[in-house]
Parts: structure tokens; C-alpha cells; sequence
């Protein structure tokens, strides 16, 4: 004779409980690494975004990962110049950093936006600092420089982009004091150059530049596409950069997400285990990608 069995099926208790044992392999592999997280775009500027992106470092930091979040702004300087009346032009993407352009840009990453940041992961249950490249010589800049070629004559230009730089080198040395007092550092792109002036610097460089140097287990780029798309509009899993070198001649990877791509390609030569590009817009992307089988947006190795 045979006993029936409950039905599992569909019991939502067990449906968490099954999550949690997928998830516990990359507890146990990852607890006392590092993720940075690029943070940007879209759910920057949704509320329910913002706070599930805040739930989500905050699980990190309370699995034993420790999380560092570098964040962008970039419309946000936008609508402020605009109320200024200050006008901007761009050179790549890059937007073109005049003296006060840089002031307004300071005040709105490390200001407003960075504070806001703080504030959501607080809310969320954990304990936030808010930073810039400057502080404690995290990040030091140099000037970034573009060519344009003229279609007629087909002689290079040098452009100058103002005070747009890249970082020329990192000091992890606050993030390892932050970090060790359980904190979340919050990183706004904002860095000085050994000139003393003060430089705009890409968030996706940054965020790779941070990560190369604390050797990150992962660097996440968020955005506001699936990740990286084949000709088919297919997602992209996995990456190497000869694939990526590959996709760039076929002319599959384009557009902004080339320099994205480069940032990853950089950080994963030079210490950080690998990136990921995913969407932002999609609720706990981040968590998705990393604690499930399934994953979710294109991870690159090197």
C-alpha cells in the first residue's frame, strides 16, 4: 500500500526555499568579494527602480559580498544646465566640460544625486558613504582628448573636450577603510587631475577603473538594453574580447554600446574576473544574473 504524497507544486514556500539552495553555492563562493556596480539610466529615475536596486546592494552586503556602486548622472547635468541656460555640446558621446559645466556637474553627481543614493540604500536597511574620486585620492584624472576627421580633407583634428578626463590611477585605500567598517561606498565620477582642476569622468571608465584595482569578482554595467544583441536581436550570454573584437568588425556591436563593451574588455585584462552588461530596467536584474542558473544580460570573460 502507498501513502499519497503532498503536492509541492506550486507552494510558494517552497518555491523561495528552492531559490535560496541555488543560490548558496554563490554565497559560498563569493562571500568577502567585490561587485561594483555601474548604476544609470532608467532606474535612476524611477522610484520603485531605486529601491529595488537599493534592496538588492543591500542583500549583496548582507550575504558577506561587498558592494561599491559608481553612478552616473548624466541627464541630470542636463536638466540643471538647461535651467541654467548653460548650452552643451557633445564630441562621441562625450559631453563637451567647460569650467562651469564642471562646477554644475560636481554639484549634481556628488550633490544631489549621490546623496539620494545614500539615502535609498539607508531606507533599504543598509549603511551608505557617499564619495568622490576625490576623496582620500581615490581617483586621480587626466585629460581626455578626441580626433575628429574632416570628410573633405580627411586631416585629423584634435578636440578638446574641456575638463572631461579618465582616471590615470586608483587609491583603494578609503574604499578598503569603508568597506572593513561595513560601509557602502557610493561613488560619484568626479575626480582631480595632478593640474589641481577638477575633471567629469565617464561612469562606465570609472566603474571599470575601480574595479580593475580592488580586482573585482564582478563588474556590473547597468543599462537600459537586455545586453548585448546578436544580428537577430538575440541576447548575447557570454563574451570573450575576441568575440567582441569579432561583433565590432561585423558591425553587430555598435553605437554606445562599443564603449561599455571597451570598459568591460578593460577591466577583465587588467584584474577584475569579468562584466556583465544587463538591463536596469528589470527587477533585480542584478540578482538574476548572478544567484540563478539562468542569468540574465551578456557576461564577459577574459
Amino acid at each position: 500500500m502507498t501513502t499519497a504524497q503532498p503536492d509541492d507544486a506550486g507552494d510558494p514556500t517552497l518555491a523561495k526555499t528552492q531559490v535560496l539552495i541555488e543560490a548558496l553555492p554563490y554565497f559560498q563562493r563569493y562571500a568577502g568579494r567585490t561587485f561594483v556596480v555601474k548604476y544609470g539610466g532608467h532606474a535612476m529615475g524611477d522610484p520603485k527602480a531605486a529601491r529595488e536596486f537599493a534592496e538588492d546592494i543591500v542583500l549583496l552586503k548582507a550575504v558577506g559580498i561587498n558592494p561599491v556602486v559608481v553612478h552616473g548622472g548624466g541627464p541630470q547635468i542636463g536638466e540643471m544646465l538647461a535651467k541654467l541656460g548653460v548650452e552643451s555640446t557633445f564630441v562621441d558621446g562625450l559631453r563637451v566640460t567647460d569650467e562651469a559645466t564642471a562646477k554644475v556637474a560636481q554639484m549634481v553627481l556628488s550633490g544631489a544625486i549621490n546623496k539620494d543614493i545614500v539615502s535609498w540604500l539607508g531606507k533599504a536597511g543598509g549603511k551608505a558613504i557617499g564619495l568622490s574620486g576625490k576623496d582620500g585620492g581615490l581617483v586621480t584624472a587626466r585629460k581626455v582628448n578626441r580626433t575628429s576627421r574632416d570628410p573633405e580633407s580627411a586631416i585629423e583634428k584634435v578636440i578638446d573636450l574641456g575638463f572631461v578626463g579618465e582616471p590615470a590611477s586608483v587609491d583603494t585605500s578609503v574604499l578598503d577603510t569603508a568597506v572593513s567598517a561595513g560601509m557602502i561606498p557610493v561613488i560619484a565620477p568626479i575626480a582631480s587631475g595632478e593640474d589641481g582642476a577638477t575633471y567629469n569622468i565617464n561612469a562606465d571608465t570609472m566603474a571599470g577603473a575601480i574595479a580593475s584595482a580592488l580586482g573585482a569578482a564582478r563588474l556590473f554595467l547597468l543599462t537600459d538594453v537586455a545586453g548585448v544583441l546578436d544580428g537577430s536581436g538575440e541576447l548575447i550570454t557570454d563574451l570573450t574580447p575576441a568575440d567582441i573584437a569579432q561583433l565590432k568588425q561585423e558591425g553587430v556591436i555598435k553605437g554606445g554600446m562599443v564603449p561599455k563593451l571597451e570598459t568591460c574588455v578593460s577591466a577583465v585584462q587588467s584584474g577584475c574576473e569579468a562584466a556583465v552588461v544587463l538591463d536596469g530596467r528589470v527587477a533585480h536584474a542584478m540578482l538574476l544574473e548572478f544567484f540563478t542558473a539562468r542569468g540574465a544580460g551578456t557576461l564577459v570573460r577574459a
